[in-house]
């Protein structure tokens, strides 16, 4: 034991099992995205053994999906084992892509519980675990996703709407975070690690993906003095929510991008090195599949469109990305666009998510509009139907409608 800080590598949200934009990788017969996500964990441990953690805290969603098949649970349990050989006290958050819909079934993590493997704590319920390190004792609370079936089998709680039980599993969480403040022993550092979106928190993709409804936390409930850092998981935006305060309020974020909503945002996971009153974190990058947007304007190109958007890729790094690419036509441009050139020049990417179109058609003047101002709000719209060459029939029923609900 030394008096050295605690090193701890926080991350959360591998979300094995995500196969976006993925394709077949004929080495082993899995989807090559799932694969990007198993070499991230992969990447993690080897962060953690080269760098001598005292422990690592997962905040949860190990798996896309609350039943992973066998393939991918193996894949996380031979990068958790070692871990657990390294005699690294790893703490295992259960998050809501982890938790069964019904609350007595088991978990993805339950089996590493079950079979009591050394130096693995799975973090299903509210509590505060000890980790003995090399440096010192760790104070670990572990807060998983909310499960709202919880309230509903309370009599109290029973008839009642789903925004009312929101309330009182908000009310609920905020009394246990104080509860299990109290049972901090103020001469060790502590950590909170909890897996439910914060207010204030900067939203991802995450939303795309989420199983169950959501339950936000106010801030105030998780900035206690009892804390030195609060390792929180569920949103793939990393973010400090208490930016400037201590103790630091940390999304580590997401270890890979889901979609093109994620295509500027850093991924990766954060080091701290835990100290009472002194803790500090920084986030680490992770070498990720790139996502690349890529917008041509071929307006100017005459008969010869794809060379415009050819530049205009020569201008990106593709590499090993998944790209897509949008195009700016004039609608006699149209008939003349050819996307083989565009694909040739993208063969170093890994995929072409797809090659869009966007037309500009030419304008109609039916509608007339040379002295709108003068116009009632129910002419403009009866004349936007016209240009729409709707029936006059479906035009007069249409402006009904609109009539009664303007009014």
């Amino acid at each position: 034991m030394t008096n050295e800080p605690i090193r701890v590598l926080h991350f959360a949200d591998i979300h094995i099992g995500m196969e976006n934009y993925g394709r077949i990788d004929p080495d082993t017969g899995l989807n090559q995205r799932v694969l990007d996500f198993v070499e991230r964990l992969k990447d993690i441990v080897d962060y953690a053994l080269e760098h001598d953690a005292d422990a690592v805290i997962f905040a949860g969603d190990a798996f896309k999906t609350r039943d992973p098949n066998p393939t991918y649970m193996r894949a996380f349990a031979r990068q958790i084992k070692r871990l657990a050989g390294a005699d690294i006290p790893t703490v295992l958050l259960v998050g809501n892509h982890d938790m069964p819909m019904i609350e007595t079934r088991a978990t993805s993590m339950d089996i590493f519980a079950v079979l009591d493997v050394a130096n693995i704590i799975v973090g299903r319920k509210e509590e505060v675990h000890r980790l003995h390190t090399k440096r010192g004792l760790l104070q670990v609370a572990t807060v998983p996703w909310p499960q709202r079936s919880r309230l509903m089998q309370m009599d109290e709680h029973r008839g009642q709407t789903v925004e009312e039980l929101d309330r009182e599993l908000e009310k609920t969480l905020a009394e246990e975070l104080e509860r299990l403040a109290g049972e901090i022993d103020p001469a060790h550092p502590a950590i909170l690690t909890g897996h439910f979106s914060i207010s204030g928190a900067a939203y991802g993709s995450e939303r795309g993906v989420m199983l169950g409804r959501d339950t936000v936390i106010k801030l105030s409930a998780l900035s206690l003095p009892a804390w030195d850092y609060v390792a929180m998981g569920h949103i793939h935006k990393h973010q400090d929510v208490n930016k400037g305060a201590y103790p630091g309020v940390v999304y580590s974020g997401s270890l890979e991008r889901i979609d093109f909503g994620e295509e500027r945002e850093a991924k990766g996971f954060c080091w701290v090195e835990a100290a009472r009153g002194g803790t500090r974190w920084e986030f680490v990058p992770m070498h990720v599949r790139p996502f690349v947007s890529i917008n041509a304007d071929a307006t100017d190109d005459g008969e010869s469109p794809a060379e415009a958007v050819v530049r205009e890729v020569e201008r990106h790094d593709v590499k090993d990305a998944v790209v897509r690419v949008r195009v700016k036509l004039l609608q006699s441009q149209e008939p003349h666009f050819r996307a083989r050139p565009v694909l040739d020049a993208l063969a170093e990417a890994y995929l072409v998510a797809g090659i869009a179109k966007d037309v500009q058609r030419e304008t109609r003047s039916r509608i007339g509009l040379e002295n709108a101002e003068s116009l009632t709000p129910e002419q403009l719209l009866d004349r936007y139907f016209v240009s729409k060459d709707a029936p006059r029939e479906r035009i007069d029923a249409l402006m009904q409608a609109a009539k009664r609900l303007m009014e």
